[in-house]
């Protein structure tokens, strides 16, 4: 346990600003999101950017592709908020049948597409990867969360949650402890926003059945 409690105040030490930078706007989104605050996703672009930069050079390849995603999906999610800006919010909302469909077909499917790709890189290039099972599985799901982030979906916590479980012990393996030690905050976090979203939907659904 001394040991391990030693390896962690080691990598702290050596953290550096731009992770310290990273993890500092990955808070602000997450908590943002949680206010279904329009400003989430300049705050997730910067931060997910950055992350990118970071997760290259410890060879995680899927969640760099994976970051990638985030900033498309952030700038999708950012334009569909803003075309609708004379109309009303966009309204948080349980998925239906189909959009949990496509979910789990998002996590499977990226599931199998982002080992296949990591267990076939060029080595030339890139240095193998020694967790294609799990960093490909937390990219997949994580893609399906941000989906349906993007539409004002309750379930986008359960997707990003799964992601975030599996996430923690990659990020210390990686000698990455502040984005394990954010991956937790946005774990917890995740839980509140859930039941926080699911509250709003009731209020919405009680209000429309007494007409107000």
């Amino acid at each position: 346990m001394h040991d391990l409690i030693k390896l962690f105040i080691d990598q702290i030490k050596e953290t550096t600003w731009v992770q310290w930078l990273a993890v500092a706007l990955g808070v602000a989104e997450v908590l943002l999101a949680r206010k279904n605050n329009i400003w989430l996703y300049p705050a997730g672009i910067l931060g997910t950017a950055i992350a990118i930069y970071l997760l290259l050079n410890v060879g995680l390849y899927a969640e760099s592709i994976l970051n990638g995603y985030y900033v498309i999906m952030s700038v999708y999610g950012w334009w569909y908020w803003v075309k609708r800006r004379n109309e009303p919010p966009v309204e948080i909302s349980w998925s239906t049948k189909n959009e949990w469909g496509i979910s789990i077909a998002i996590s499977v499917i990226g599931w199998i597409f982002f080992y296949v790709l990591l267990k076939n890189l060029p080595a030339k290039y890139f240095t193998p990867s020694n967790v294609p099972v799990w960093d490909a599985l937390i990219s997949s799901t994580a893609w399906a969360g941000m989906w349906l982030l993007a539409r004002r979906k309750i379930e986008n916590w359960i997707f990003l949650n799964i992601s975030n479980l599996f996430a923690v012990p990659i990020l210390f393996y990686k000698h990455l402890p502040m984005f394990a030690l954010l991956t937790i905050f946005l774990f917890v976090v995740a839980i509140f926003g859930y039941f926080d979203w699911a509250a709003r939907v009731k209020s919405q659904e009680s209000r429309v059945k007494t007409g107000n």
